[in-house]
């Protein structure tokens, strides 16, 4: 397995698969999200208690999601880097962490959004939220610490830490309507004994989801591709100045 993932690690390999799954996987993206966020918006029944603000939904659900799968995969490929010290895990685990900051911003925006008029305030205290707002500032301190240190490994190494540790998170995330009182609901779509909402509504939800998560993988491929093409730029002029001394 080790050996395998090392290959994986590779630039070079790495480079090659993005080249080729990039251009399909942003068609779909494309697709998804125009077709769910179309159908969602404009086409879905409005709720008979909410009315057409459940339309915040096809927003709010999608990008709650990926705050916490997007924060699951930096922490996973942190822990990669720690273990194995694969260098393109720790270039991945930077490039995802602003990414799952934006999708984190959109949740707690749009989660507010609905939240007025559904509960009558913008925001409370309660397990949920103040637990996805802690997540965004996991978020920011990723990044932070990754631009912290002169040296880029220790910074990584730092920001890495950071990552793990902090997934413990994800199931507070998850479970704290469970576990508290909280006036958030509890899952109505991934649930064991099935989704709780109509499919006229379920179906717009799940393919905003998926185009979403595809919208995920465009963007962590571009940045990846764009922080491989920045170092070797950086090597080269390194070697440049070098040669003229």
């Amino acid at each position: 397995m080790p050996n395998f993932l090392h290959s994986l690690a590779s630039p070079a390999r790495f480079q090659r698969i993005a080249n080729a799954v990039l251009p399909w996987v942003s068609v779909l993206a494309a697709v998804l999200l125009g077709v769910g966020i179309v159908w969602g918006l404009v086409f879905s029944p409005p709720d008979y208690q909410q009315g057409d603000t459940v339309r915040v939904m096809y927003i709010h659900v999608p990008a709650a999601w990926m705050a916490t799968f997007c924060y699951a995969v930096m922490a996973l490929l942190s822990a990669s880097f720690l273990i194995w010290k694969h260098q393109l895990a720790d270039l991945a685990a930077r490039a995802a962490s602003p990414i799952g900051a934006c999708f984190t911003a959109i949740a707690l925006i749009t989660g507010a959004l609905w939240g007025k008029p559904t509960w009558g305030t913008w925001w409370v205290w309660d397990a949920r939220l103040t637990s996805v707002l802690v997540l965004f500032f996991l978020y920011l301190g990723h990044m932070a610490l990754s631009a912290a240190f002169d040296d880029r490994e220790r910074g990584g190494r730092a920001a890495a830490i950071l990552a793990c540790v902090g997934a413990i998170n994800l199931p507070i995330i998850k479970y704290s309507v469970e576990w508290w009182n909280t006036l958030h609901q509890g899952a109505s779509v991934f649930r064991m004994d099935g989704p709780t909402i109509d499919n006229s509504m379920l179906w717009p939800l799940l393919l905003t989801v998926l185009g979403f998560n595809m919208l995920f993988v465009v963007l962590l491929l571009v940045r990846i591709k764009s922080e491989l093409l920045a170092r070797r730029i950086e090597v080269l002029q390194r070697a440049r100045a070098s040669g003229r001394g």
